[in-house]
């Protein structure tokens, strides 16, 4: 089975070359160093799909690691308005190879966390980006700042052979997708599923499964993937959150992922874990703790 979008990166991340500021120097004239192209935020591909990489010019950039020994690096973009998730880059990472992907998507998750973290958020003072783009520090209070992820549970509640699968209204035409919520200060992973489902569609569950994990760069998740057993599928739904649910059959499930053109709904993308869950569950991968 094929393991969750931008996961396989498969490149040393050389945390320990980071702060020797030499090393690195050396690392950006290196013969093979290269420097990963974007076009704003969003990857830029060859017409075989393939990420484009170029010669290293400038410095300041940040080291995604060690390829086999190749250097690589990535720019620090201005990531402005084009840090908002658009749907139109999905249809350009359908076409990506899997490692590809992954490795923008740390370029991505980076260069997002660079443009929210400009500012000390100890005295406001501008930061500065150090550790080879790893960190960022204050020059004032010398507070040093560092990438985060927001975990994020995304589940399906399952009911006699059924799972619920919803959508919000921004979604594409037919798309219906797993619940999904931030985890919350003092949460387990376990409370946080069942408060987002009971808050979403005002099902109780039980049994919460852990099923995988997905890095995802819009701007920077830890994606949770769970599976958990409802205790009856009477749906109360939020219209705050969401535009409307119903409960799938596997049968279903499984036509929508075939892509199916008399298929109940839409499935997600493949790159996002709710399509690696679904697929899981329609193949019951999910039946043990």
């Amino acid at each position: 089975m094929l393991p969750p979008g931008f996961t396989g990166a498969a490149i040393d991340r050389a945390d320990h070359l980071r702060l020797d500021q030499t090393r690195i120097a050396e690392l950006v004239v290196h013969a093979e160093a290269r420097l990963l192209r974007l076009e704003g935020i969003d990857p830029a591909i060859d017409e075989s799909g393939r990420l484009v990489w170029e010669p290293v010019t400038g410095d300041g950039h940040l080291f995604l690691g060690l390829d086999e020994g190749r250097p690589l690096f990535a720019p620090i973009v201005e990531a402005g308005s084009g840090a908002a998730r658009a749907f139109a880059l999905f249809d350009l990472l359908n076409r990506m190879d899997a490692r590809d992907a992954a490795i923008w998507g740390v370029a991505r998750s980076l260069n997002t966390w660079h443009h929210r973290h400009v500012f000390c958020g100890v005295c406001g003072t501008r930061t500065v980006s150090f550790r080879a783009g790893w960190g960022r520090k204050c020059p004032d209070c010398g507070a040093e700042h560092f990438p985060r992820v927001d975990p994020v549970v995304i589940m399906l509640a399952e009911h006699e052979g059924r799972v619920l699968l919803a959508r919000q209204p921004h979604y594409p035409p037919r798309r219906y997708s797993a619940l999904a919520g931030f985890v919350e200060p003092g949460e387990s992973i376990e409370e946080a599923v069942a408060r987002e489902i009971e808050e979403e569609a005002g099902i109780e569950v039980s049994r919460v499964r852990y099923v995988a994990s997905q890095p995802w760069p819009f701007p920077g998740q830890l994606m949770i993937a769970c599976i958990a057993d409802a205790a009856s599928d009477a749906i109360r739904l939020d219209t705050n959150e969401l535009e409307d649910a119903f409960w799938a059959s596997r049968d279903e499930v499984r036509a929508a992922l075939a892509g199916a053109p008399d298929s109940r709904f839409g499935a997600p993308p493949p790159f996002a874990i709710a399509n690696t869950l679904l697929t899981r569950w329609s193949e019951q991968e999910c039946e043990e703790d």
